[in-house]
């Protein structure tokens, strides 16, 4: 079977086209960009930026294709507020938009597609389950959001989406907003913390993604949602106290009050200077966890990694960048 990957050289696409090859199937990664992986000597590249909806068209999708949607502009690095429209939907809504009606055109009816847990915004009620109410608090969980709305449309007119929700993605190769919090631990200064820490704070693995994608598509792409989270993601205060031992540094944890660095954030994002993207500080500091069992229900799939292993091994991913080592890209399986 042809398996055609849009955003296949990005974070979760380069790690599902070498699980889709070592199964024994052809892989063809759709994107604007091609890096110089390994798994590209049996994985085929086409050029193609989702926002052209000729440059989907001349991918050539075929009916019997499973297709897997993993491009998205994410919110990093932070846009200010007036170019936020504009910096999400082209890729986010209109590039899913242009790769649904390709697919419609070619007969094909099997998609995964990658959402954001962002799309629920403020927490409403603990674990959020997949039927937790959505009300987006920015742009990018809108886009997002707006994406599933297509979805619905589709499957009523035959198509086979399943979507996932993930919560922030971790693992090699990426750092966002984690990079300015790795550059205050090595520097020994304070990490300030929005709230007490005492709320939990969960990541997923960009593995437990990529085997989330695949278990979809050996399951026979369900018409479902499916939140993607960490198993029992343990208190701020432990995930950051843990990592500042780590490293060695004489940081320490500093509680704030939430409503006044919210309140603080709000005034800096106004004036066009924002420090983080409204969608990530206006929920930082609630019992934001991401019930996940409905995966294991549904795929079989169960999150392997745990959030304090992933963050030291991001951050000595970091450190290594700086010193000029490389590392393996392994993480240590949750127990």
């Amino acid at each position: 079977m042809r398996h055609v990957i849009f955003g296949g050289d990005g974070f979760v696409g380069r790690h599902l086209a070498p699980k889709l090859i070592a199964d024994g199937e052809e892989v063809i990664v759709a994107d604007i960009v091609k890096s110089d992986l390994t798994h590209y000597r049996k994985a085929k590249f086409v050029h193609c930026d989702v926002t052209d909806p000729a440059a989907i068209q001349a991918l050539g999708i075929k009916p019997d294709d499973m297709v897997y949607n993993l491009s998205a502009k994410m919110l990093s690095p932070i846009q200010v507020r007036a170019k936020r429209h504009d910096f999400f939907y082209p890729v986010n809504y209109h590039g899913t938009a242009h790769i649904m009606e390709a697919m419609d055109k070619a007969g094909a009816s099997r998609l995964v597609h990658f959402t954001t847990d962002m799309i629920y915004g403020h927490t409403v009620t603990y674990p959020m389950t997949e039927d937790h109410p959505v009300s987006p608090l920015g742009e990018y969980g809108q886009s997002k959001l707006d994406t599933e709305v297509l979805a619905s449309d589709w499957r009523k007119r035959g198509m086979n989406i399943s979507l996932f929700r993930p919560r922030l993605i971790i693992g090699p190769g990426r750092l966002g907003i984690l990079e300015k919090l790795f550059k205050l631990v090595d520097m020994n200064l304070p990490v300030p913390m929005i709230g007490s820490g005492k709320n939990p704070y969960q990541f997923i693995s960009v593995f437990d993604c990529a085997e989330a994608a695949r278990l979809a598509w050996k399951a026979g792409v369900p018409n479902q949602a499916y939140n993607l989270g960490s198993l029992n993601p343990p208190p701020v205060r432990k995930l950051l106290g843990d990592l500042v031992k780590h490293a060695g540094s004489k940081s320490f944890l500093l509680p704030t009050p939430g409503w006044a660095v919210k309140r603080t954030l709000d005034l800096l994002d106004a004036m066009n200077m924002p420090l983080m993207d409204p969608e990530q500080y206006l929920i930082a500091d609630e019992m934001c966890v991401l019930d996940v069992s409905k995966g294991e229900r549904d795929l079989g799939w169960v999150p392997q990694y745990n959030d304090g292993d992933m963050l030291i091994a991001a951050y000595d991913e970091y450190r290594a960048k700086k010193d000029g080592r490389t590392v393996g890209a392994h993480q240590v399986p949750a127990e």
